[in-house]
């Protein structure tokens, strides 16, 4: 049985297979297939397997359906969501097929044990967590809240802000954005190149453009630290105590840098701090909470699903569905004809 081990981003696995070692070494060679969270929710799902293995003493890879079966179970067991069971199965799959072996999901014993697992999670009372919608009205309080102040921070953030909720982008693709990225349209608008994003990967890339209001306030945030003259700096960076900006053309600002901006509008919002969390998560607002409630606020006003899913670059219908399924639910057809007036 072989061993797993990460030395900053490079994984070493420990194979007396010359083979297995070889086609690992492509995989590897070739992550920049994947995303970058597709590669980081990898390499912890083979960290945890892998302790788990040698713990019960089973096989970790390859692994037999038997193994898989055991593995999914002892997660249900300690606690993990059924969604989170689902993808470490998906994972130890994708593993599998680029080491050149069949995948154990394929067997009637794992399909068997996913669904049980899931039928037990939904009848035991489990459901989908969410991140709690920042909403256009939210968005317009920091505007008024922060949209004057001298303070490098409150003018990032709340531009961080702005594009977030009008993009509908994830926080990974805001954190690549450059300021060589930027144009403006013939009325002053920013005009957002954003090249990729976690669905779309093509030749074409994907375009992004900011409202006047959203402009107006990145413009603010790009001028009061100096950024417009540094095409390869990064639009966000962090902010130094003495109000001076640390602009870098090196480094992206952290995705936890972006998501503590979320976590202190949330504290300075006057919100319900005792909301009910879902397995301790989504207690206030994080960093999909802008893409939640954007989707949200376009589904009320009447766009379609259609329309929502191009600005969210969702590829699945179902995970839009799942944001907006509140919302949906008051517009539903038995809705309109009891409530229709004669």
């Amino acid at each position: 049985m072989g061993g797993i081990s990460k030395r900053g981003n490079v994984l070493t696995t420990f194979n007396n297979s010359e083979d297995l070692a070889l086609r690992l070494r492509n995989f590897i060679k070739d992550k920049d297939a994947y995303s970058e969270n597709t590669w980081k929710q990898l390499l912890s799902v083979m960290r945890v397997c892998n302790r788990w293995a040698m713990e019960y003493g089973r096989s970790f890879l390859p692994m037999s359906s038997e193994d898989l079966r055991a593995y999914l179970i002892y997660l249900q067991e300690s606690g993990r969501a059924s969604s989170t069971i689902k993808q470490h199965a998906a994972m130890i799959s994708l593993l599998h097929r680029n080491a050149g072996y069949v995948a154990p999901n394929t067997s009637p014993d794992v399909t068997r044990a996913i669904k049980k697992i899931n039928r037990t999670a939904v009848m035991s009372g489990e459901r989908t967590g969410q991140a709690l919608p920042f909403r256009k009205t939210d968005l317009m309080k920091f505007d008024e809240l922060w949209g004057s102040s001298p303070r490098l921070q409150d003018l990032r953030d709340l531009a961080f802000l702005h594009v977030s909720y009008s993009t509908l982008m994830r926080i990974s693709e805001i954190s690549r954005i450059r300021v060589k990225d930027l144009s403006r349209a013939e009325d002053g608008r920013f005009i957002i190149d954003v090249r990729y994003t976690k669905t779309i990967v093509n030749a074409s890339g994907v375009i992004k453009a900011l409202s006047a209001r959203s402009s107006k306030r990145l413009t603010e945030w790009l001028e009061a630290a100096a950024l417009f003259d540094k095409p390869e700096a990064y639009i966000f960076c962090r902010v130094h105590r003495t109000n001076k900006p640390l602009t870098s053309d090196a480094h992206k600002f952290s995705t936890r840098s972006m998501e503590e901006i979320f976590v202190r509008a949330w504290q300075l919002s006057g919100n319900d701090e005792t909301v009910k969390t879902n397995k301790n998560r989504y207690a206030g607002w994080s960093g999909h909470s802008a893409r939640v409630g954007a989707a949200q606020d376009m589904t009320n006003k009447g766009f379609s699903v259609a329309e929502i899913m191009q600005e969210g670059t969702w590829r699945k219908t179902e995970t839009l569905m799942g944001y907006i399924r509140h919302v949906e639910a008051h517009k539903g057809a038995m809705i309109k004809h009891m409530e229709d007036e004669d």
